[in-house]
């Protein structure tokens, strides 16, 4: 089996727990949310251009880095058939995979694993114009190492992630963090919302590869 890759490289992690540390990513094309702040569009079309890859080859090319960490990123992963051979494999190389999903999609199956991954669900805000995919009954397979991600674009969204948090406990269950839609909220913002509402356990997170680099850049 293969899947379609727009984008493998290697760099530092921008998001998440392991936010600065080195990490492999590995770009799958297509997406089934079209959110209004979506920064990977070019790689979500199904005619976006990519290279069809094995769980072998992404493997291969994984261990070639010397890097353990390996995030699966879109577009949307969780969409292609087969991703649990992907999975699978990295860890029995010895990586440590994360999954970067949009939250619409069911990780029942996936966190059941003997060779479980970690998941960064996302939690698609008001803002985003994708809210009524959100599929909420993912957060009762969540564990510590993994998170949930709100990317707020203004007071609106603010509300509606602390809503949520509250709803379902999830600081309970794993990290949560704000993130701010590049240059439509500023973060001085959110850190306000969080001191105000007393929102223990939660955090700040910017995207550091766009402070790094050029916010448009690929492959970083």
């Amino acid at each position: 089996m293969s899947f379609a890759v727009v984008e493998k490289f290697a760099s530092i992690n921008g998001e998440s727990i392991r936010a600065g540390e080195p990490a492999v990513f590995i770009r799958f094309r297509g997406c089934n949310l079209h959110c209004s702040y979506c920064d990977t569009k070019w790689a979500n079309s199904q005619d976006a251009p990519a290279v069809m890859t094995t769980a072998e080859e992404i493997t291969e090319y994984a261990d070639s880095t010397g890097i353990r960490n390996i995030t699966l990123t879109g577009g949307e992963p969780l969409l292609r058939e087969g991703i649990e051979e992907v999975i699978s494999l990295l860890i029995r190389h010895g990586h440590t995979v994360e999954i970067e999903t949009n939250g619409s999609v069911d990780i029942s199956e996936l966190s059941q694993l003997s060779e479980r991954p970690f998941f960064t669900l996302d939690y698609k805000l008001p803002g985003s114009g994708m809210e009524k995919a959100m599929l909420t009954g993912n957060y009762r397979y969540l564990k510590q190492g993994d998170a949930v991600k709100f990317v707020v674009s203004d007071r609106n969204d603010l509300d509606k992630a602390r809503a949520i948090i509250g709803t379902f406990t999830l600081t309970e269950k794993c990290s949560v963090y704000l993130s701010p839609v590049f240059g439509r909220i500023d973060p001085e913002e959110i850190v306000s919302y969080l001191l105000e509402n007393k929102m223990n356990g939660v955090r700040l997170q910017l995207q550091l590869h766009k402070y790094i680099w050029d916010p448009d850049k690929r492959g970083v």
